[in-house]
């Protein structure tokens, strides 16, 4: 297993749509390890594989219920709407509300290519719908408004330069 470098805001490729896996092989399975070390390592509850600079549908998760690796993710269903906070690997020391449906089903390969359908809610939610968000090309700062972008404008024009030059965390 190995630590992964997480792309920080600016890298170009936070914001490309991650291509569908056809199949789970040695080289997805080994991409999981590495990603789930990586973000363990950084403290976090989730990672996409976008942020370690992979173009693939694959994703980690664990906000303490057990490690989740899931490729392919689709909502197929989301309920009750409520505003929460986040931050993000690929967006050091930033925090900003943003509102997420609370309950979600998602349905995916497992990290063996099972399907597998998932009922998250609560944080595990969250933590599922930001991570397929980095999958489809979208970031945080993408879900917030002026004010909130305002206010944390300063930050985010560091850390894109950053970003732009190659910097990882």
């Amino acid at each position: 297993m190995a630590i992964l470098k997480i792309r920080l805001y600016g890298d170009p490729v936070l914001k490309t749509r991650a291509l569908d896996i056809v199949k789970i092989g040695q080289d997805e399975k080994k991409l999981f390890e590495d990603m789930a070390q990586t973000m363990y390592s950084a403290k976090g509850v989730g990672l996409a594989a976008t942020q370690v600079g992979v173009s693939k549908q694959m994703l980690v998760v664990d906000v303490g219920e057990g490690l989740l690796k899931l490729a392919n993710p689709k909502i197929v269903n989301a309920s009750c709407r409520k505003i929460g906070e986040e931050g993000c690997l690929s967006f050091p020391d930033i925090s900003v509300k943003i509102s997420r449906p609370e309950k979600i089903v998602v349905e995916a390969l497992n990290h063996e290519g099972r399907a597998v359908k998932i009922e998250a809610e609560g944080l595990s939610a969250r933590a599922l719908q930001h991570e397929m968000d980095h999958l489809a090309g979208i970031v945080i700062i993408d879900r917030i408004g002026l004010r909130q972008k305002l206010f944390i404008a300063k930050k985010l024009t560091t850390l894109k330069k950053m970003g732009k030059k190659g910097v990882t965390r």
